[in-house]
């Protein structure tokens, strides 16, 4: 974040990631406190999820395979479908805790790791307590742009869903099928590879900027006018990292019996630091783009009033008001 905000307009894709690596190697400290408290919880309840998952889904499928070939009736029958309803309502807590437990550090890593970014960029005094002791407050605003894009999302699947079942039906199975099947694939992840950028940039606007919810959602739509691309294809770039670790972690340490249990352990704490860099580095890179489509736009975000802004959380002065916060434009 060494740039003056008229030069990162014109930051483009390798630009962004070269400015977010130096943010996070300049203040590796601070970085490292914020992982260490909140993203290597988050990334070690992700692994764990689908360790655990695995062998309920293990004990579960035998179970029902037993079932498959015992006589109804039987008492051995009976107690077999016994236990597989008590499985899947114990994979079922478990699922509703992972949810539960994954949601809440994903909000206050994000909330902290964009909140030091908006420090850094406003020169601001920063410490890991005051960081601690702000995020409590600004996931609460996160959480309401969560629910609003989650709501998004759901109504996004239906109609898309509604769209292809509606196709399927009317042209059937040939190879014309076949070919509107891949092109309304091809648009369906496009669509979600958008609303995942609306959503990444709204989360930044929730904390930098007085909008959350589905305000912040419009001004993320219109804030990366220009820049879609750009912000797409490194979003695709991250989550294809995160694909590549998930599918190693699930074939050398859920799947890989054969490979020991020492090299397993090894692999694992591995795929730990590995996810826990990828999702800080994501973080970082998010708050990145939103400078930097700031810039694009000619929106000159005001230092001072930044400040004061961030001030806020601390509740160490009396709140400005939206037109006094909110980031003013420039000519150039």
């Amino acid at each position: 974040m060494d740039k003056e905000q008229e030069e990162m307009q014109f930051v483009g894709f390798f630009g962004i990631f070269n400015e977010s690596y130096k943010a996070i190697f300049a203040w590796r400290k601070m970085f490292g406190k914020i992982t260490l408290s909140l993203i290597l919880p988050l990334s070690f309840i992700y692994l764990v999820h689908m360790e655990v998952s695995n062998l309920f889904f293990s004990k579960i499928i035998h179970n029902e395979i037993e079932l498959h070939h015992t006589r109804p009736g039987t008492p051995k029958y009976e107690k077999l479908s016994d236990l597989i309803s008590d499985e899947w309502a114990y994979f079922w807590l478990f699922k509703a805790a992972y949810f539960t437990l994954f949601f809440i550090f994903s909000l206050l890593s994000t909330a902290a790791v964009v909140y030091t970014i908006a420090c850094i960029y406003t020169a601001r005094e920063l410490t890991f307590n005051k960081v601690i002791s702000v995020v409590p407050k600004v996931w609460k605003r996160l959480l309401v742009t969560f629910l609003c894009i989650f709501v998004a999302m759901f109504f996004y699947h239906v109609v898309a869903f509604g769209v292809l079942l509606v196709s399927v039906i009317s042209i059937g199975r040939n190879d014309l099928g076949l070919a509107v099947f891949i092109v309304l694939a091809i648009f369906y992840l496009a669509g979600l590879l958008y609303l995942t950028v609306i959503w990444h940039l709204a989360n930044v606007i929730s904390v930098l900027e007085e909008a959350y919810g589905f305000n912040a959602m419009v001004k993320s739509k219109n804030l990366i006018k220009g820049n879609t691309w750009v912000a797409a294809l490194i979003f695709l770039t991250v989550g294809i990292a995160a694909v590549v670790i998930q599918f190693s972690f699930q074939r050398v340490v859920i799947h890989g019996r054969r490979s020991g249990v020492g090299t397993r352990v090894v692999y694992a704490i591995f795929s730990l630091f590995l996810h826990s860099m990828l999702t800080l580095f994501g973080l970082v890179i998010q708050t990145v783009i939103y400078f930097v489509c700031k810039s694009y736009h000619h929106e000159n975000i005001d230092k001072s009033a930044l400040s004061d802004h961030l001030e806020v959380y601390l509740g160490e002065y009396v709140p400005l008001k939206a037109r006094d916060v909110q980031l003013e434009q420039y000519h150039v």
